[in-house]
């Protein structure tokens, strides 16, 4: 039997964790901003890609298979967010050289797709720890832990698709007004500050 509730807890938090402020999810902005939603698409099945590797990750622990050690964990955090704070100079970079023009220019840099949203997703310190320590916390939803595991990454995978669709939808209309390159460059600050915060968090 389902626990509705727990269950409801479970898409409530997923769709918050997504829908904040984070790498993936102004990453896919940034990549419907430049190439519209084909290539916001490719990103996003990129991420999923990596979250159902790290869910993988986690059940994997849960089940006393794999035990991670705590240095590790923390070294692949850094690296996350050494490459999270790259693509940020990177559209920072793109905004200001867009600003200085007088013709239109197509930005290149960090135009997203399959390959980048995994790597992003992959080393996002956020989807790191929510896999590691919250995502287990809901495995008692059904009486079953294996029907649980399999409910719960399905869920994770159309709340995941369908949440930053609605992101890419909402700064796709932005990107129509003259807010478009200060758009881009408040997605770049904001990655920056992510991976110094998250390179912070490592060392307190």
């Amino acid at each position: 039997m389902v626990n509705v509730f727990e269950l409801m807890l479970y898409c409530m938090a997923v769709v918050v964790m997504i829908a904040t402020p984070g790498p993936v999810m102004l990453l896919v902005a940034s990549a419907g901003l430049k190439g519209g939603y084909k290539q916001a698409l490719k990103t996003i099945f990129g991420t999923n890609l990596a979250s159902l590797v790290l869910i993988v990750l986690s059940v994997l622990i849960l089940k006393g298979f794999l035990n991670i050690a705590e240095h590790w964990l923390n070294a692949i955090k850094i690296l996350g967010c050494v490459y999270i704070a790259y693509l940020g100079f990177q559209i920072l970079k793109e905004a200001i050289v867009q600003e200085t023009e007088t013709s239109p220019v197509q930005l290149k840099a960090v135009q997203g797709g399959f390959k980048q949203g995994f790597l992003v997703g992959i080393s996002n310190p956020k989807d790191i720890i929510f896999f590691a320590s919250f995502f287990p916390q809901f495995i008692g939803v059904t009486s079953d832990v294996d029907v649980s595991l399999v409910l719960l990454t399905i869920l994770w995978i159309i709340l995941d698709f369908s949440t930053l669709s609605l992101v890419y939808l909402g700064f796709n209309k932005l990107s129509q007004s003259a807010l478009y390159n200060k758009l881009l460059s408040v997605c770049g600050a904001i990655l920056v500050s992510i991976a110094l915060y998250g390179i912070y968090t490592v060392f307190v």
